[in-house]
């Protein structure tokens, strides 16, 4: 199986999911003209990687805008590793945030809510970069 590396644009997220390690790191923000083409290659990804590895997942998401559209498409993500989760797959999922942005932490509770999968809010202090 292939690492997925996806360089962010303005309005698409930077991705890269690497196998040997099992850390999947999205960041930037989302806002494409279609977030289904943009989303599609993750959900394959994922799907594979949780069919044929097994292994642990670290989730790392630093996003700083999501439009409605794309929130749809990651929380049917975060939906395929909480599947992942309730088949006995080993996930940790950490939401960073910058510590002043409470719409984005408010938008990381909201999708993690529902969801039977651990999850960590962890606030950025000062710059990320």
């Amino acid at each position: 199986m292939q690492d997925l590396k996806i360089v962010g644009t303005k309005d698409t997220l930077t991705v890269n999911f690497i196998v040997e390690s099992g850390i999947l790191t999205l960041k930037g923000a989302s806002y494409p003209e279609n977030p289904v083409n943009f989303f599609d290659p993750l959900y394959t990804w994922i799907t594979t990687y949780t069919q044929e590895i097994h292994n642990t997942l670290t989730v790392n998401m630093t996003i700083n805008y999501v439009n409605t559209s794309s929130s749809k498409c990651l929380l049917d993500f975060l939906e395929l590793l909480e599947n992942y989760h309730n088949s006995g797959g080993k996930i940790t999922l950490n939401w960073y945030y910058e510590e002043d942005d409470e719409d984005m932490l408010e938008c990381g509770e909201e999708l993690c809510e529902d969801l039977k999968l651990p999850y960590s809010m962890i606030p950025i202090v000062g710059n990320p970069e």
